[in-house]
């Protein structure tokens, strides 16, 4: 099993959204402490891998985490899905004990 995958869909979020930006398709998820499960993640695009990040690739972009957070998120795949609550960034988590309704935070 790979460290951490990308799917298809939030590859293709991800790219759109570069360029619309003008940035470079690099993607970072990052966990940071709080929300309501005891961490939440964190998204936003990135300049640049950082020389202790691991990444992964996927149609051209780059999902990069820290060398913190992967241990956080190890096994997880990044999904982007459109529903009736709207469209976001989702986390399958499998180190992920509890979580909350939103989605944005977990607890291990």
């Amino acid at each position: 099993m790979a460290d951490i995958d990308l799917t298809p869909s939030a590859a293709a979020r991800v790219s759109a959204i570069a360029a619309k930006q003008g940035k470079p398709a690099i993607l970072r998820l990052s966990v940071e402490g709080g929300g309501c499960s005891g961490f939440q993640y964190r998204f936003g695009l990135a300049e640049a891998v950082e020389p202790e990040d691991l990444s992964v690739e996927r149609d051209g972009v780059t999902l990069v985490v820290d060398d913190v957070s992967i241990d956080l998120v190890r096994g997880s795949a990044v999904d982007f899905v459109s529903d009736l609550g709207g469209q976001a960034f989702k986390v399958t988590n499998p180190n992920a004990t509890a979580g909350c309704g939103c989605g944005t935070s977990f607890s291990v």
